[in-house]
């Protein structure tokens, strides 16, 4: 699977988005190793704790579902009727990436219709905290 049709199933994902407190929506589209795709989108909350980001959703549908070999994951986002802008994911994104994902092999694509762009984990979050599972 291209990157580009990875971005346009983040996009599709972000369809479903409920973000009534923030008006910013995003979709996320996790490839597994095997080929499967699990997307996820943000979905928020009025206490704001309890709102789940679109990468988070997608992760925890796949690793619920027996998933744990990830290649890449794409993140659109974006306000209310406004254009898609490059949306890297956030802090604690990034760490339960580490928690699922090999730092310098899995791949965070972000980007919007026109552009893409690919980082490594380990780009995003350097001297991540890795627990004792790895």
């Amino acid at each position: 699977m291209t990157d580009r049709e990875l971005l346009d199933l983040a996009i599709e994902a972000r369809k479903y988005s409920y973000a009534p407190y923030s008006e910013f929506h995003v979709g996320a589209a996790l490839l597994t190793k095997s080929g499967k795709v699990y997307k996820g989108c943000n979905i928020e909350n009025a206490s704001f704790g309890a709102t789940n980001c679109a990468e988070r959703t997608a992760i925890f549908k796949a690793v619920s579902e027996g998933e744990g070999d990830f290649e890449a994951i794409a993140i659109v986002g974006g306000k209310d009727g406004k254009e898609l802008e490059l949306c890297p994911p956030c802090g604690i994104c990034r760490q339960v990436m580490t928690e699922f994902c090999d730092l310098d092999t899995f791949r965070i694509v972000l980007g919007d219709e026109h552009e893409e762009r690919s980082y490594t984990l380990t780009e995003l979050l350097p001297l991540s905290f890795e627990g004792m599972s790895k």
